[in-house]
């Protein structure tokens, strides 16, 4: 039973000193908020999006992965990736928040006629 009590205590000053590095803390930083991209114009927005995906050698419908580190060891599992990894992850959240920003605003389709016509009929013009 003490042998029990010292493992414990062990792992629990551990995870207090890993703090910011365990890869689940890291894998959640991420996921961003698409709300910081609506004030980007939608031409703009595209274009940064597809820049940011061909920089990273990315489809720009990259989404964040997440592992799945053994049952409960998450907060305690180290972040073993590589920077290029981590960087590839991060560009990915970054694609991904871009991608509901359009989504939400009809970026990239055809704006929508206000004016109801019929099918194959010819705008008139105003008299004269």
């Amino acid at each position: 039973m003490r042998w029990n009590m010292v493992v414990l205590a062990s792992c629990l000053m551990t995870a207090g000193c890993v703090g910011g590095t365990s890869m689940a803390e890291r894998q959640d930083e991420n996921v961003q908020s698409s709300l910081q991209y609506d004030s980007v114009p939608c031409d703009q927005l595209l274009a940064n999006r597809n820049a940011l995906a061909q920089q990273n050698n990315l489809p720009v419908t990259a989404k964040p992965t997440f592992s799945n580190p053994a049952m409960g060891f998450g907060p305690f599992t180290p972040d073993m990736r590589s920077k290029a990894q981590r960087d590839s992850d991060k560009a990915s959240g970054e694609i991904d928040a871009m991608n509901r920003s359009i989504e939400r605003r009809d970026c990239g389709k055809p704006k929508k006629k206000d004016k109801l016509e019929l099918p194959g009929s010819k705008p008139s013009s105003p008299p004269q």
